[in-house]
């Protein structure tokens, strides 16, 4: 079963070795229907894999999730049940790092678009009213995660020649940070010009980021957040963004998604909310969709070559 949209070339692929159905979670009644024959399942964002659907399919083997993140997979409840759960941890690593620059010198380089021909004094007008008052040259990068997309931040802010800080659970060997220096989260917080999060998915990390982190940013600090939308405390966010207009908060996930129109980061100048569009890029796309080899690899006994973990 393929519970969410994939490249069809890699469901060609897969349909060569096994039936293959596609049904989204949307379908309650045929959802229901096919899960009690399914021996493999492939999900990617918004289909939710806990013990009630696992109640409904006697038959699974195995659950891919087209993607890195394992949040809305319970694997200890796969493990009871012996369903093994493989993903794709690389896959669209490269998707969000440019997504993360594209947004940041978005807000740092402001431009239009000329169209028309213009008078001398309009062409001078134009150039002086978009003089960026900051570069990233010279700024400070804070990195919260220093694992595969957090590595990848290093290495572009240090091409940027920007000074770069990280916090990470563990141990990072120095050939690895691309020059980032290891700090407490406070001095991250307080030093840097620009924070970008990516940490996993462990339960621990919900609303990791809170008001007293909010309360070390400088008054003009950009932050953004493609990892997890849960692991920031986005009432905690809006108070910081309210007390200090010349901030921004460029976010891509968010807690629900889609969220309602309680969420407290709508309508605020200095947020730029966009629909987790990290992956979106054909070449991501395929990329995760690429899980069914290891979907296939276990339905043949095989071993999977990217098994998830349990954090």
């Amino acid at each position: 079963m393929i519970a969410e949209e994939l490249d069809a070339g890699c469901v060609e692929w897969l349909a060569g070795s096994c039936e293959v159905v596609e049904c989204s979670a949307t379908e309650a009644g045929r959802f229901a229907d096919l899960l009690g024959r399914a021996e493999g399942l492939v999900v990617r964002t918004y289909t939710r894999v806990d013990v009630g659907l696992l109640a409904k399919a006697p038959r699974l083997r195995v659950v891919g999730r087209a993607g890195v993140g394992l949040d809305n997979i319970d694997i200890p409840a796969c493990r009871a049940r012996g369903v093994e759960v493989v993903h794709t941890p690389d896959a669209n690593t490269r998707a969000v790092v440019e997504l993360v620059w594209a947004m940041v010198l978005d807000a740092l380089r402001p431009r239009v678009y000329v169209d028309r021909a213009l008078p001398m004094d309009e062409w001078k007008k134009l150039r002086h009213g978009l003089i960026a008052p900051r570069q990233l040259a010279g700024m400070t990068l804070g990195i919260i995660g220093l694992g595969r997309v957090g590595k990848s931040m290093a290495r572009l802010a240090a091409a940027m020649n920007m000074k770069g800080l990280y916090n990470d659970l563990l141990p990072v060997p120095q050939e690895h940070r691309h020059g980032a220096e290891p700090v407490g989260l406070d001095e991250l917080f307080a030093r840097s010009d620009i924070v970008t999060i990516h940490i996993d998915d462990r339960p621990s990390n919900a609303r990791f980021i809170g008001e007293p982190l909010f309360a070390r940013l400088k008054a003009d600090a950009i932050f953004t957040n493609a990892s997890r939308g849960f692991v920031i405390d986005a009432a905690a966010l809006a108070a910081w963004l309210r007390a200090n207009p010349a901030a921004l908060a460029i976010l891509d996930v968010h807690d629900p998604e889609p969220f309602g129109a309680d969420y407290p980061l709508l309508g605020l100048a200095n947020a730029r909310l966009t629909p987790h569009l990290g992956a979106a890029t054909a070449s991501a796309h395929r990329n995760m969709s690429w899980v069914v080899r290891d979907v296939r690899r276990v339905l043949a006994g095989e071993r999977p070559e990217f098994p998830a973990r349990v954090q």
